[in-house]
C-alpha cells in the first residue's frame, strides 16, 4: 500500500509560515506601504535591533509577572477544586461566585484592583490568578468527577482507602482535563499581565506596547506583540512537554 505523508511534520507550517512572511514583505514593498500603517518584517526586525535592550527589559518584567501569577493560579485552582470534590456545599456555594467572575471583563476589574492595591507587582499578580484560576478549576473539578465508577466499586469491594481511590483512579482520570486547563490558562496568563500593566505600572511590555501606539511606532507595537506570542507559544509547549512526561502512558 502507498504510504500517505507525514502531515504531523513541523516542515508543513514552517514554509507556510516562511510563505506568509514572504508575501507580507514583497506586499509592503510592492505596494508602497508607509510603515506606520504596516511595517514589513524587516522593519520589525530593526526595531528589535534597535530597541532590543529596552525590549529584553520589559519582557523580563512581564514574564515574571504572568510567571508568578500563573504559578499561584495553578495553587489556587488545585486548592478548590480539591475543596469542591471532597465537600459538595462548598461547590454548590462557590461554583457560581466562580462564574460570575467570569462574567466580568478583565479590562474592567484590573483598574479596580489598582486602585485598592497600588502599581506595584501585587495588582499584576492578582489579576493573572483572576483570570487563570477558572479554567484550571472547572477542568480540574470536572475530571475528578469523570472517572469510572465500577473501578471505584472494584476498589472499594478490594478494601481500598479513599486517599487510594483518589490517587489511583479519581487522580489519574483528571489528568487529562487538568493539562487542557493549563494550556488555556498559559496564553490567559500573558494576557492578565498586559492587561494589568495597561491599568497602572511602570514597566513591562504592555507600558511598551502603549507608548509605541502613543508615539505611532508601529514597527515597535508588532515587535512587542511578537514576544507576547512567543512567550505565549513557549509556555504552550512547556505544559504540552510536561503533560507527555507526566501521562506518558496516555499520550503517544
Amino acid at each position: 500500500m502507498k504510504r500517505s505523508p507525514n502531515t504531523d511534520s513541523p516542515f508543513y507550517p514552517s514554509i507556510a509560515f516562511l510563505a506568509f512572511i514572504f508575501i507580507w514583505e514583497v506586499y509592503t514593498i510592492a505596494g508602497n506601504v508607509k510603515d506606520y500603517i504596516l511595517p514589513s518584517p524587516t522593519d520589525i526586525v530593526g526595531e528589535f535591533i534597535k530597541s532590543g535592550r529596552l525590549l529584553f527589559h520589559h519582557s523580563v518584567v512581564t514574564m515574571t509577572e504572568a510567571l508568578l501569577g500563573f504559578i499561584l493560579g495553578i495553587v489556587v485552582a488545585v486548592l478548590l477544586s480539591l475543596l469542591m470534590n471532597r465537600v459538595k456545599l462548598f461547590r454548590n456555594i462557590l461554583y457560581p461566585f466562580m462564574v460570575l467572575s467570569q462574567t466580568i471583563p478583565v479590562i474592567v476589574i484590573a483598574p479596580l484592583i489598582t486602585v485598592w492595591f497600588g502599581i506595584g507587582i501585587l495588582p499584576k499578580l492578582l489579576v493573572c490568578i483572576l483570570v487563570v484560576f477558572f479554567p484550571i478549576t472547572l477542568n480540574l473539578t470536572e475530571g475528578l468527577n469523570s472517572y469510572d465508577r465500577d473501578l471505584e466499586e472494584l476498589l472499594i469491594c478490594m478494601n481500598a482507602s479513599r486517599t487510594q481511590i483518589f490517587t489511583k483512579l479519581k487522580l489519574p482520570s483528571a489528568l487529562v482535563h487538568f493539562f487542557s486547563g493549563l494550556k488555556i490558562a498559559a496564553t490567559y496568563a500573558v494576557m492578565g499581565a498586559i492587561m494589568s500593566e495597561w491599568t497602572g505600572a511602570e514597566n513591562g511590555l504592555g507600558i511598551f506596547l502603549t507608548r509605541s501606539m502613543k508615539s505611532f511606532k508601529i514597527a515597535a507595537m508588532f515587535a512587542d506583540i511578537v514576544i507576547i506570542s512567543l512567550f505565549s507559544i513557549l509556555l504552550f509547549i512547556l505544559i504540552t512537554f510536561i503533560e507527555k512526561k507526566v501521562m506518558g502512558w496516555r499520550i503517544g
